[in-house]
């Protein structure tokens, strides 16, 4: 018999079951059900609805449940559709007809919104986490190679000499975001459901801020209809899984550049590459390639809860069962990403020579001779024109920026002196670089202790 099976006459059919069940993803919500069920079991007895010695029975049976589910002696089956159920149905089994008591002043429409508020909340604090340890990696990292100069990028092309520390901490504040973003979505999930009933509350008496304090809860939905069918949380925990796994992908894309034959910036560790089944010679950066390919799929979760959720009328719709393989995925793929992202960057080498090598005859040091002009009053857009000039005749010429002489210079423009032969070399445009947050070494090292201090602080 199905715990809403009064009113009809005949049995679900078996590929209506298969089709409506969702215990074969959700069964992963079972702590936090359980621990809902609890926290509503003692307040229900703590308003009088339930006597003591209910309470405690369905307490002690739920318990008893926790440690079969923990054990791997529970049994999971379409028949019962979802987590809820399950349970509830055991309880009643242990202890009789008391335990359907347990459902008494609540829905599965509120009792499944506290679950996953409970679960993203406790999701969320592990990715936090994962979060830093990247983060402390790539600080690592940048410590370890603050003086490694190379290329950096616009379209792809060399542009301007940057410090590689600079390019990693460029991530760690990537991730930061991240991390705010999720501490956001932490504090829109930190709010109480249950007690909305199926969507217009309920007739007992019931002391939803027992519950919530029970539970840990910041604050309670002050609107029954919007406390069911309120999703957003699992939008922005999706939302801010896709921009943070863009991220991990951006930089993915760049190890599996920096380490091929054509870049040979790094080398990926052993223990995280891979090989090929015909050719002996390869090394693969399939942990880079996956991390990039996964970024598409949790960004597909993200659009497909928004098309589901778009059309939906007020309160509860079956529809919203569509949200948690959604969830569970995103979880599982970005608490892999940042994890296995850890320990690639620990252990990733990097081939200072061959980025100091990639500048030489780049012409990015060609912005600072333009910035030398216009230091001394030329227009820029003049001296841009100069510089871009002389760009071209060492490319006729077939030689690089630092084969030029003062005469070269001077011919050029007479506003040339001797000193601008020191702003060719790729460390004298990184030293220049003195704003705020730029790439002069001090800037970078500055910018490494702000970085050290917050990760500390945490």
């Amino acid at each position: 018999m199905k715990l809403w099976g009064g009113r009809f006459r005949k049995h679900t059919a078996a590929e209506v079951e298969e089709f409506n069940s969702s215990i074969q993803y959700d069964h992963r919500l079972w702590e936090e059900d359980i621990a809902g069920s609890l926290a509503h079991v003692k307040m229900l007895a703590s308003v009088g609805v339930l006597s003591a010695a209910e309470a405690d029975a369905i307490c002690q049976g739920l318990k008893e449940i926790h440690g079969e589910i923990e054990r791997g002696e529970f049994a999971f089956s379409p028949e019962f559709e979802d987590i809820h159920m399950h349970i509830e149905h055991r309880l009643i089994e242990k202890i009789g007809p008391v335990g359907g008591k347990v459902h008494t002043a609540r829905s599965r429409n509120d009792q499944v919104a506290l679950d996953t508020h409970l679960y993203v909340r406790k999701q969320v604090d592990e990715i936090l986490n994962l979060i830093t340890t990247l983060q402390q990696e790539l600080v690592k990292k940048a410590e370890a190679n603050l003086d490694v100069v190379m290329p950096g990028y616009t379209h792809l092309q060399h542009a301007q000499p940057v410090l590689l520390a600079h390019h990693f901490l460029a991530y760690v504040h990537m991730l930061e975001r991240d991390r705010e973003r999720f501490l956001g979505c932490r504090e829109r999930a930190d709010m109480m459901p249950l007690g909305a009933g199926a969507l217009a509350g309920t007739s007992f008496p019931i002391d939803r801020q027992q519950v919530a304090n029970e539970l840990g809860f910041a604050a309670i939905y002050a609107n029954s209809l919007d406390a069911v069918s309120d999703r957003d949380y699992i939008l922005e925990f999706l939302s801010s899984a896709a921009i943070c796994l863009m991220h991990l992908s951006r930089l993915a894309e760049e190890l599996i550049l920096w380490s091929s034959q054509e870049f040979g910036f790094v080398e990926l560790d052993d223990a995280y590459s891979t090989g090929s089944s015909i050719m002996p010679q390869k090394k693969n950066p399939d942990v880079p390639e996956l991390v990039r390919g996964k970024a598409g799929r949790v960004a597909g979760h993200l659009m497909a809860l928004l098309m589901t959720m778009k059309g939906l009328p007020l309160a509860y719709n079956k529809d919203m069962q569509e949200d948690k393989e959604a969830l569970f995925d995103t979880v599982d793929t970005l608490t892999a990403c940042l994890s296995i992202f850890a320990g690639l960057i620990a252990t990733l080498k990097v081939n200072r020579d061959r980025m100091r090598q990639a500048i030489r005859g780049d012409f990015s040091t060609a912005t600072d001779l333009a910035d030398y002009l216009a230091k001394r009053g030329l227009p820029f857009r003049e001296a841009h024109a100069v510089i871009g000039r002389l760009v071209q005749l060492c490319l006729d010429q077939d030689k690089i920026l630092e084969d030029l002489t003062l005469e070269d210079l001077q011919q050029a423009s007479p506003l040339f002196e001797s000193d601008a032969l020191k702003v060719l070399t790729p460390e004298a445009v990184v030293a220049a670089r003195i704003s705020y947050g730029g790439t002069a070494p001090e800037q970078v090292k500055l910018q490494l202790e702000q970085v050290q201090a917050m990760l500390k602080s945490r």
